[in-house]
C-alpha cells in the first residue's frame, strides 16, 4: 500500500458517498446490517465507517436501547457521515482501527465494511478487534474478492493502464482488492486471537445511472484520483471519459450493471 490509498479527502468524500454508496456499498451494508442485528447487540463498534453506509444500515435495524460507536481514520469522510445521519444512538469518533481507543471487553460487535483491506498491519487491527470484544462477541468484516470478480473496477483499471502504460496506476489491485486470500485472513484472524472464523463469497450486482455516473464514482470519489492527479492532475477529466468510454463498451450507454462479489468474514471471540 502506498500513502495515499488512505487518503479520502477534498472532494472525495462527498464523490464518495454519491456515486460509490449506491454502485457497490449499499448490498454488502444491507448483509453486514442484518447479521449484526441478528445477534442482538446492545454495544456495537464500527471502525473504518467512511460516510456512514453500514452506520446508517446498522442503525434501522437496531433498537432505541442499542448504541453504535462508529469511527473513521479520516475526519473528513465521519463529517459527511454525521451530516447523513443525526442519531442520539450513535457517537461518531475519529480513531485508528489499529490502536482503539476503548477499554478492554466494552462491544458486543465490532463491525468493518471494506476497511480491513487499508490495515498496515492486519493481525494488529484484528488484536484490537479481539481485544474490544466481550467474550463470546463478534467480528464481522468484508473484504473484496479478487478484482476479476469484480468488473467495473477491473475495466477502468485496464483503460488507465492503456493511458498511463509506462506508470499505470494500481490502486485497485494493490488494496481495494489486494487482500483475499481466505487461508492468510483466517491465519491473520488466529494470530489475533480468533479461533472460529467463518468466510462466505457474497455476489451483488454494481448498477449505474450510466456508464459516466460509475466511472466520476470510480475514478473521482476513491483514492484512485489520488494516482491519477500524481501522474498528471490536469488529465483527471481525460481519465474520467475514458474509464466511461471503456464502460460502456462493455455494458452500453444506458444504465449499466456489472458483477461484484465480496466476502463477509465472521470471527467469534
Amino acid at each position: 500500500m502506498v500513502a495515499t490509498d488512505k487518503l479520502f479527502a477534498g472532494s472525495i468524500p462527498e464523490l464518495y458517498d454519491r456515486y460509490m454508496v449506491p454502485l457497490i456499498f449499499e448490498p454488502y451494508a444491507l448483509d453486514i446490517a442484518a447479521r449484526v442485528a441478528g445477534t442482538g447487540p446492545r454495544d456495537v463498534l464500527e471502525t473504518a465507517a467512511g460516510t456512514g453506509a453500514l452506520t446508517r444500515a446498522i442503525a434501522a435495524k437496531l433498537p432505541a436501547d442499542a448504541r453504535i460507536v462508529a469511527t473513521d481514520l479520516n475526519r473528513p469522510m465521519l463529517d459527511r457521515a454525521s451530516q447523513r445521519l443525526r442519531d442520539g444512538r450513535i457517537e461518531w469518533k475519529e480513531a485508528d482501527a489499529l490502536a482503539l481507543p476503548f477499554e478492554d471487553e466494552r462491544f458486543d460487535i465490532v463491525a468493518c465494511q471494506f476497511g480491513a483491506m487499508f490495515f498496515p498491519d492486519k493481525v494488529q487491527g484484528f488484536r484490537e478487534a479481539y481485544r474490544v470484544l466481550r467474550p463470546g462477541g463478534r467480528f464481522f468484516f468484508s473484504i473484496w474478492d479478487s478484482i476479476s470478480d469484480n468488473e467495473f473496477a477491473d475495466i477502468v483499471t485496464e483503460a488507465l493502464a492503456a493511458m498511463f502504460p509506462h506508470d499505470p496506476p494500481r490502486f485497485f489491485p494493490r488494496t481495494a482488492h489486494g487482500y483475499h486470500d481466505v487461508e492468510r485472513i483466517r491465519a491473520d484472524l488466529k494470530a489475533a486471537g480468533f479461533a472460529t472464523i467463518s468466510v462466505d463469497a457474497v455476489d451483488a450486482r454494481s448498477k449505474a445511472p450510466s456508464p459516466r455516473d460509475a466511472a466520476v464514482g470510480i475514478c473521482q470519489g476513491t483514492p484512485l484520483r489520488n494516482e491519477i492527479e500524481a501522474r498528471d492532475a490536469s488529465r483527471l477529466e481525460e481519465a474520467t471519459e475514458r474509464a466511461a468510454d471503456a464502460l460502456a463498451q462493455r455494458f452500453g450507454s444506458g444504465a449499466i450493471d456489472g458483477r461484484i462479489r465480496a466476502l463477509v468474514v465472521t470471527a467469534t471471540r
